[in-house]
């Protein structure tokens, strides 16, 4: 049983270090786009644990805004950051990236105004 546990910690640990030494100095287009992936996954992951942070701290009529702007930001972030040709979607995920990472720090920014000042409804 020993050893089980520690051969999985051991190929855990390698594909973690294989992974970032990936992601350091990619080979290819392939590469490149399972690093984004990653670096992508971890900005929704914080998206959405801001987002569950900030609502409970809200009215009604703030949650309301938040749930409102929130849906918004997901039409507008699909709109600028994919698009369909035919039977094919592509999605460009540097720019879905981009705009995850700043809305989930707007979304931060409310929370922290939210715990220090009070929340301001006219901000979600």
């Amino acid at each position: 049983m020993k050893a089980v546990s520690f051969f999985l910690a051991v190929t855990a640990f390698s594909s973690a270090a294989f992974a970032n030494s990936a992601c350091d100095k990619p080979r290819d287009d392939f590469d490149d786009l399972y690093c984004l992936n990653k670096v992508y996954q971890e900005a929704d992951s914080e998206l959405n644990a801001n987002y569950k942070k900030l609502k409970p701290l809200l009215d009604a009529n703030g949650a309301a805004a938040l749930k409102k702007g929130q849906l918004a930001w997901i039409e507008e972030r699909n709109s600028r950051c994919s698009q369909r040709d035919g039977l094919e979607f592509f999605v460009n995920l540097s720019c879905a990236t981009k705009r995850t990472i700043s809305r989930a720090q707007f979304l931060q920014d409310r929370y922290r105004e939210c715990v220090s000042a009070g929340c301001q409804n006219s901000k979600l």
